[in-house]
């Protein structure tokens, strides 16, 4: 028989020492509604806090919910008295291989790591990506991860595009994992990227907002859109001049699929080396020569700031450029001082 836990016996079990128990049978949670006005899927989330919202809009699309005896989309807002069951499919275990990447450890306790994705990796596995991922990675250099993500993604609660390398925190457990997760949708995180761009901005620093969507004729990239979309704004600001290129730095208020890149080509000072977005403006015959070996876009998250999501300590890790970023910088310095 499944396992049965109601709201409050599943809080009062959440604030045991006890781990959820690993079963064959699925776990069948049970919610009485208090009031209407609420969502399904927020309903579920803040009921049962070890279910992400993102876990719990899967479970619903899967037909794993149901309001009254019946399946219900997430939106919909279930009256009060309403009686919601909620049945969690046991876990599947990750049939991925660990594979030794190397990969560099900044941090790491029980409930999270904070890791060095290079540049060229993808994140995690997907059916446009044959060979290793960070995730293989992170199963050969850590002892678990969060089951959140599922079979392909464990532990993954953000994402860097695998053209671009820096900090990333991965999540343990699933309570940190959902705790991370709370933090990148609040934007109480601090997120810093240094970037080499072709040309250079007017001012010495400023705030791009726009809504960012699929681009209306090319579906691999993304583009400001005038319906639709999603906000994303980004704070950049001048670090050095460097006559044909400029280093800049940009603080991410939200985390958009290539938000830095597209902001800062439609800004006129496109990434150097963006494969997606820099064709337009190619980068002056001296530089190009330095570019040559490098195949990725010259962008790098090289802080990332957060509140330990159960120790609640605020912690700020920082990585140095990597060491091709590093040499087309230095050379760039050389020709401006060669003038």
């Amino acid at each position: 028989m499944p396992t049965k836990w109601s709201k409050d016996s599943w809080r009062c079990f959440q604030g045991s020492a006890e781990t959820e128990p690993i079963a064959d049978t699925p776990l069948v949670l049970e919610l009485r509604v208090a009031a209407a006005g609420e969502r399904l899927d927020k309903l579920i989330a803040e009921a049962f806090p070890q279910l992400s919202r993102s876990r719990v809009q899967a479970l619903i699309r899967q037909g794993h919910v149901r309001v009254d005896g019946l399946q219900l989309r997430g939106s919909h807002r279930p009256v009060a008295d309403a009686m919601v069951v909620v049945e969690v499919p046991p876990e599947v275990p990750v049939d991925l291989e660990p594979v030794d990447l190397g990969l560099e450890i900044l941090y790491q306790d029980a409930h999270l790591a904070v890791v060095v994705k290079p540049a060229g990796l993808v994140v995690h596995p997907a059916s446009s990506h044959k060979g290793p991922t960070l995730v293989h990675g992170l199963l050969h250099a850590l002892k678990g991860l969060s089951g959140i993500g599922g079979e392909q993604r464990p532990g993954i609660v953000h994402r860097l595009d695998k053209g671009t390398s820096g900090v990333m925190v991965v999540a343990c457990d699933d309570v940190s994992h959902r705790g991370l997760q709370e933090q990148f949708a609040a934007h109480s995180l601090e997120r810093r990227y240094r970037t080499l761009v072709n040309g250079g901005p007017d001012l010495d620093a400023g705030t791009i907002r726009s809504r960012l969507g699929r681009h209306p004729t090319d579906r691999l990239r993304f583009a400001t859109v005038e319906r639709g979309g999603r906000e994303a704004i980004t704070h950049w600001s001048v670090v050095e001049r460097l006559g044909a290129v400029t280093l800049m730095e940009c603080r991410l208020e939200t985390g958009r699929t290539h938000q830095v890149r597209v902001h800062l080509a439609e800004h006129g000072v496109p990434v150097l080396a963006d494969p997606v977005y820099g064709r337009r403006r190619n980068p002056p015959d001296r530089l190009r020569v330095l570019l040559d070996p490098v195949d990725h876009q010259l962008l790098h998250a090289y802080k990332l700031a957060f509140e330990h999501p159960v120790e609640k300590r605020w912690m700020e890790f920082e990585q140095d450029l990597p060491e091709d970023f590093q040499a087309v910088l230095d050379q760039a310095r050389q020709l401006h001082s060669d003038g």
